[in-house]
């Protein structure tokens, strides 16, 4: 089991570095460039929300991770915006290379099985590549047009990309996308797009999820991270970790949990851990993040808004199997990072190791126990180095 969970920690604490691949577009008040991870959170959101224009024969759950795992290639071979001069054949070559290093980090099993998810999208043949690639090609295009101030020449992109560039197949992959574009860059359409339109204010409040900065650094220890890109790591961690969950869980339900679980910071804020706090404030923190929850699932459609509430409550509650597992590895990702850039909030909120099993240990021994034995193992050397047993 070692060498297996051992190999599963290379992969994901590698994960970590697809944070630091800028991309060229702009998050949606355009104050600065989004990068490759939480671009990937973001694709992963527009599947769940936008699933009921997917064909019949579309597994949602495997574009969720056909879209987790897309663009992780980027950490060796670099994104290329679609409007530069490049040689895409040499980029194919580094991506694929790149996909065989990364992949080879896991256990085989895994491994074969993520680069095969990884080719099918590349290939963009099956049903489900097909629609994950429509979604890769149309949220950029309103991220911009939705942005707060977009650049001419990101306007200009859009437009190449829409007339004769890869998004112009949407016309008849995913119309409603392509004539709302049209509609939004001042070329009306008599188009019926209200099935997008009325999805579409979920999904631009979702991005203000990029400015949200949570106390535990990046690995790197460059900045902070963000509630975006954590929960696109902690889905890889559910997904990747999915086999130690001392029950049997369902581990679409999981990645949903995963993927919704801290939406409600875009009005509340992040609540660190370590971080004291009375009662009354907690009380008066649950209540912001209930007050959260009904405005952001209430701009969902009225079934969406139910669903998807219902499997944040589920998740805050920590009661059900599916819930209890998920809520343990969304303590486990920040230990590590810590671990990583040489102590992070530990010592930022003056942390022991007794405090950490209280706070993190119990929780995630309540869902996956030889996860929490074998970080336990990791970090304990470096309390006992820093006397903070």
């Amino acid at each position: 089991m070692t060498q297996r969970i051992q190999a599963q920690f290379a992969f994901l604490l590698e994960a970590d570095r697809l944070r630091g691949i800028e991309r060229q577009n702009l998050i949606l008040d355009c104050s600065r460039r989004e990068n490759s991870a939480e671009h990937s959170w973001h694709l992963a959101l527009y599947a769940l929300v936008l699933a009921p224009f997917a064909e019949p024969e579309v597994t949602i759950t495997r574009v969720i991770q056909m879209l987790l795992l897309h663009d992780l290639v980027e950490i060796d071979a670099g994104d290329h915006p679609i409007g530069d001069a490049v040689d895409w054949q040499a980029v194919a070559e580094a991506e694929q290379a790149a996909a065989t290093r990364l992949f080879g980090l896991l256990p085989n099993d895994q491994g074969a099985e993520l680069h095969a998810l990884w080719q099918e999208f590349e290939q963009a043949e099956s049903p489900d590549a097909r629609f994950a690639k429509h979604l890769d090609h149309c949220q950029p295009i309103f991220q911009t047009l939705y942005g707060a101030a977009p650049l001419p020449d990101h306007l200009e992109v859009v437009r190449g990309n829409l007339f004769g560039g890869r998004a112009a197949a949407l016309e008849q992959s995913f119309p409603e996308a392509y004539f709302h574009a049209l509609d939004l860059l001042g070329t009306p359409s008599d188009r019926e797009v209200s099935a997008l339109t009325d999805r579409l204010p979920f999904l631009n409040a979702a991005d203000g999820l990029k400015t949200v900065l949570r106390a535990t650094w990046l690995g790197d220890g460059s900045r902070a991270e963000n509630s975006a890109e954590h929960s696109w790591h902690i889905m890889l961690y559910g997904w990747i970790l999915g086999e130690y969950a001392c029950s049997d869980i369902d581990i679409s339900r999981v990645i949903n949990m995963l993927l919704l679980h801290d939406i409600v910071e875009i009005d509340a804020g992040d609540t660190p851990i370590h971080g004291a706090q009375s009662p009354e404030a907690q009380a008066a923190q649950e209540a912001q993040e209930q007050q959260a929850a009904d405005r952001l699932f209430g701009l969902l459609p009225e079934q969406q808004a139910v669903t998807f509430r219902a499997l944040w409550d589920e998740f805050e509650a920590a009661t059900s199997v599916d819930a209890t597992f998920a809520k343990a590895i969304d303590r486990v990702q920040p230990v590590l990072l810590n671990l990583l850039n040489g102590g992070g909030s530990w010592l930022e909120y003056d942390v022991s190791f007794a405090q950490v099993e209280s706070r993190v240990g119990v929780k995630v021994t309540r869902g996956a126990p030889e996860v929490w034995s074998y970080v336990r193992d990791r970090i304990s050397p470096w309390f006992e180095e820093n006397k903070r047993l």
